[in-house]
């Protein structure tokens, strides 16, 4: 090898050293070997900041964008609300979210449905007596397995197909085998990967999950429930419709005391009962629960009248929690007489008495100091009285801002006209996702400051920044004499056998970088192989992308593993006992199945 090929290995293993033991934030560590390569010569300043304008890592911050529109409308509440229905056991809870898990997933990052889904599972668990550590890891694993189906299911095909463009355009030779991934192209493997894996995670999978009942204790420790009354208003979807059928019965963290009708009280309250207009729902639940209740729309708290119900009014407010001090003027006044509107330009939506059970009307309850309330409140609200001897705590509520319920069948719409888009091949992959991204923006369905916050900067940062260290081993040739060393050992088992290498080896660096510079880092040396060996690249191509794509035995590999890692109360080991057989499982299955879906 030439010098520069050296010099390039010899950054790449630091690079790699420093993501292994976690010497710094991996956008940061990967920025810094493109920016050394870069200083010695070995590429031009050019090709290290090439990935940042690559079509695929412009496409993945479009997405990010799409995909917040269609939470900030509530595109998705319906099938998170109703999405474990009657489920009473793990295998049951499994079953019912594996189908709207991974096909959400096929079509929408699968970062934030995860997070979306995190509180739904973990109250569910919390409510059934199961520990969490049953069905997180299984969450994260169904959202991965969805990502393989289609190449908009995750960024790391999103990334491969911006390089294979790249690729096609710099080397003509190359136009046919590389030409752009088609939406459903990647389905011929991804369909029977998530299959395999929904089933493993069923029977297999289940019986290596961990049950940690002190995540029980936990979570019934740190839960604080308040007391709302909830008006159905004429329109309102809850009206005609059983409890059981409006899915009340299940709602995490959530328990309906009663409902009032003609001021003639129904407790309890049977799953057959039939609501209706003006029936007012009485229930205990906590802060997450009563805030997606009153994300639903015609449903609306009646304990203050100062509460905002017009949609354009109410995206300026947001929820906060205060606690009453001892010199507050609403001590001692009941909801309705303390007039919160007028005095803090706030509206109570519900109360919080510690140890106490709270019974009656909302509105007539008669506060206390140390009552925690739930407002209504401008944006502001939470800066201006943090320090108001009226209370003693003031704090926003993370992820409370009103959905856009008026924009849902727009937002819908739109996701419809992204997928025809990308489908037909009308226009760029690209161009699709910011145009799409960019009317949902334009017809409100999200804000423009709402729409720059969710972008993951770091997620592009390493993306964009990978692409350097890429292009060093492809111009250094580096990744051919690597390739070459591959071949010359391993050629003679054929190219099965190579292939097999290539997955496992991709698969390693994912498990202990990151599966979107794994991916960065492979193709090159993925078609210096499939040069050697004189087949199609575009068999390599694949195999790299479905064993950065598909990462199971760390939680280090794929975001959602790190997010299911915390809450579920895992430990390291708990992911390799549980992944390592699926991953061998969909290796045998991907080695077989790739070279017929794109043959040698």
């Amino acid at each position: 090898m030439s010098w520069d090929a050296w010099l390039t290995l010899a950054v790449v293993g630091m690079v790699f050293v420093a993501l292994v033991r976690r010497i710094g934030p991996p956008d940061a560590v990967i920025l810094g070997g493109g920016v050394m390569l870069a200083l010695a010569g070995v590429i031009k300043p050019e090709d290290a900041f090439s990935g940042f304008v690559n079509p695929g890592v412009l496409t993945v911050a479009a997405l990010f964008v799409v995909a917040a529109a269609m939470r900030e409308t509530g595109a998705l509440d319906g099938i998170t609300a109703r999405l474990l229905g009657s489920a009473r056991t793990d295998r049951g809870a499994m079953l019912r979210m594996a189908a709207p898990v991974t096909c959400m997933s096929a079509f929408l990052n699968n970062t934030p449905i995860v997070a979306m889904l995190l509180p739904v599972l973990s109250d569910w668990c919390r409510k059934n007596h199961i520990s969490p550590s049953r069905l997180l890891i299984p969450l994260s694993y169904m959202a991965i397995l969805g990502g393989t189906c289609t190449y908009i299911g995750t960024s790391t095909n999103l990334v491969v197909n911006g390089m294979m463009i790249e690729a096609a355009r710099t080397s003509p030779e190359l136009a046919e085998p590389l030409k752009a991934l088609g939406l459903f192209e990647l389905s011929a493997v991804g369909v029977p990967f998530a299959v395999v894996g929904v089933l493993y995670l069923l029977f297999a999978g289940r019986r290596l999950l961990p049950d940690r009942k002190d995540l029980l204790e936990q979570l019934g420790e740190s839960r604080r429930e308040y007391f709302v009354d909830m008006r159905i208003e004429p329109g309102c979807r809850l009206a005609g419709q059983n409890v059981a059928q409006a899915g009340l019965r299940h709602l995490p963290g959530l328990f309906l005391v009663e409902i009032v009708r003609d001021d003639h009280a129904i407790a309890p309250v049977g799953p057959n009962e039939i609501m209706k207009e003006d029936d007012v729902l009485t229930f205990t639940g906590v802060v997450s629960t009563i805030v997606d209740l009153e994300r639903i729309p015609g449903l609306v708290p009646v304990a203050d009248a100062g509460y905002e119900t017009r949609p354009p009014e109410r995206r300026s407010t947001t929820l906060c929690e205060a606690v009453i001090s001892g010199s507050s003027p609403v001590a001692g006044k009941s909801i309705r007489a303390a007039d919160f509107r007028a005095a803090y330009n706030a509206a109570v939506i519900a109360v919080h008495r510690g140890g106490e059970r709270l019974r009656g009307r909302v509105g007539d309850i008669v506060l206390r100091h140390g009552d925690t309330l739930l407002l209504q409140a401008g944006s502001h609200f939470a800066r201006a009285h943090r320090n108001n001897p009226d209370f003693y705590l003031v704090s926003a509520v993370e992820e409370a801002r009103p959905v856009r319920h008026d924009k849902t069948i727009l937002s819908l719409g739109l996701l419809a006209g992204l997928v025809v888009l990308l489908t037909t091949q009308a226009v760029p992959t690209v161009v699709a996702a910011y145009l799409v991204a960019g009317l949902m923006v334009a017809t409100r369905c999200i804000s423009s400051a709402v729409a720059r916050q969710s972008v993951d900067w770091r997620t592009l940062i390493t993306l964009g920044a990978a692409f350097g260290l890429g292009k060093a081993l492809d111009k250094s040739g580096c990744a051919a004499a690597l390739a070459g060393t591959l071949v010359q050992h391993a050629g003679g088992w054929g190219p099965y056998a190579v292939l097999a290498i290539t997955y496992i080896v991709t698969s390693i660096l994912t498990e202990i970088m990151t599966n979107r510079a794994a991916v960065v880092l492979m193709f090159p040396i993925a078609l210096a192989i499939a040069a050697a060996l004189g087949v199609n690249p575009r068999t390599f191509v694949m195999a790299t992308t479905f064993a950065a794509a598909a990462t199971f035995v760390t939680p280090l590999g794929y975001q959602t593993n790190l997010m299911v890692y915390g809450p579920g109360g895992y430990r390291y080991t708990d992911f390799v006992r549980v992944g390592l057989p699926l991953e061998l499982a969909l290796t045998a299955l991907a080695v077989f199945l790739i070279p017929l879906a794109w043959p040698f």
